[in-house]
């Protein structure tokens, strides 16, 4: 997904890439040449700076870098004749802080961590300026996280009530007590804690001693949206007396195939995206 933030009247690009920002340096070099932002790009690479922080930061995340292709590399900087272009760097060294995107939309993109450095390159006060900017989008992204997550929380909790309804009216007997009762309400969340999360809601206060809350309140938003659909199967499966062994079953079922839908699909939008 690729967002913009704007930076003294510059569009920037920011990609996500291997969960990480990537920020667009073509962006960043119409800053200081509207038209030849390649040429800004390659005069930035060529410098032995500029090597020798690729190479360490590479060489810092990337366990597949090409050493002695970088060895090479930086043994012709500083010769008039040495050019370096990113398309060269990214074939030579197996790079992946900067990596270079096809389509009318593309361009030559770096991690974050490198791209504050080519901003700064190109002028101290545009770089910060664009951290700026680059906060802002960060706090507005967790923002929007949070409220996601909240109102898919209460669409979980409000299913719940669903689903302890079927419990009470299918599978407690009336002269239960109410201690006794609430043994069946937690055998029941834990079945459906299985079948999503693999481990009841005991075992996992047990496994992270030091997290707040319960199983439920660290999970994802997909975990999330997957519990609020089980917790309606599950209704209909007790008021058909299917026994809780063949239940679980099936929910561990609907929990995988739901899983795999919601984290491969592309375009998928939650609330809040656009």
């Amino acid at each position: 997904m690729k967002k913009e933030i704007e930076v003294k009247g510059i569009q920037i690009s920011v990609y996500k890439h291997n969960k990480s920002d990537y920020i667009s340096l073509s962006s960043i070099a119409k800053y200081r040449d509207q038209k030849r932002t390649d040429y800004i790009i390659q005069n930035w690479l060529k410098t032995r700076s500029t090597i020798e922080l690729l190479g360490i930061w590479e060489k810092m995340y990337n366990p597949f870098f090409n050493s002695i292709e970088f060895d090479g590399i930086r043994m012709q900087s500083g010769l008039n004749s040495f050019i370096l272009t990113p398309k060269r760097w990214i074939q030579s060294t197996n790079s992946i802080g900067i990596i270079s995107k096809q389509g009318k939309l593309g361009g030559t993109f770096a991690h974050k961590d490198i791209a504050f450095e080519f901003a700064s390159w190109i002028s101290v006060e545009f770089k910060l300026y664009m951290i700026k900017e680059f906060q802002r989008l960060k706090e507005a992204e967790s923002n929007q996280h949070n409220l996601q997550w909240s109102v898919q929380r209460t669409i979980s909790k409000i299913n719940y009530r669903i689903h302890t309804d079927a419990i009470k009216e299918n599978l407690i007997p009336n002269f239960l007590t109410k201690e006794q009762a609430k043994i069946i309400y937690a055998s029941e969340a834990d079945l459906l804690n299985v079948a999503l999360f693999g481990m009841t809601a005991q075992d996992w206060k047990i496994q992270n001693p030091n997290l707040e809350g319960n199983i439920r309140d660290q999970a994802s938003l997909e975990q999330l949206v997957v519990l609020s659909n089980m917790e309606s199967i599950n209704a209909l499966l007790i008021q058909q007396n299917i026994s809780s062994e063949d239940r679980i079953l099936q929910l561990n079922q609907v929990a995988i195939s739901q899983m795999k839908s919601l984290l491969t699909a592309k375009g998928v939008k939650f609330l809040g995206e656009v």
